[in-house]
């Protein structure tokens, strides 16, 4: 399925960017916090994690997807036409 594929070659990034953001809130409460030292080590194994995921992805190629790419006229269903104009042949009646 074509969702999925797109959401599994993204998942790395997804790991990164929450371990970035547990490392960041760990320092932002400051070293005086009991905890922060289990905000550092979850966030640096969501980083580490995204990475080896990252990494297995450009090692197995699944970078590679079989998707085809969106075509320059994708949104367009062809002309648009509010009235037609009338043809050359024929003539306005008149009343």
């Amino acid at each position: 399925m074509q969702l999925t594929s797109g959401i599994l070659e993204r998942l790395p990034q997804v790991w990164v960017l929450v371990g970035l953001l547990i490392i960041a809130g760990g320092v932002y409460l400051g070293f005086d916090y009991t905890l922060v030292f289990a905000y550092l080590w979850i966030g640096t194994f969501c980083f580490a994690y995204g990475v080896v995921l990252f990494v297995f992805q450009l090692l197995d190629g699944a970078g590679k997807s079989n998707a085809r790419p969106l075509s320059r006229d994708f949104i367009s269903a062809g002309p648009t036409v509010i009235m037609p104009a009338p043809q050359a042949d024929q003539e306005p009646t008149s009343s």
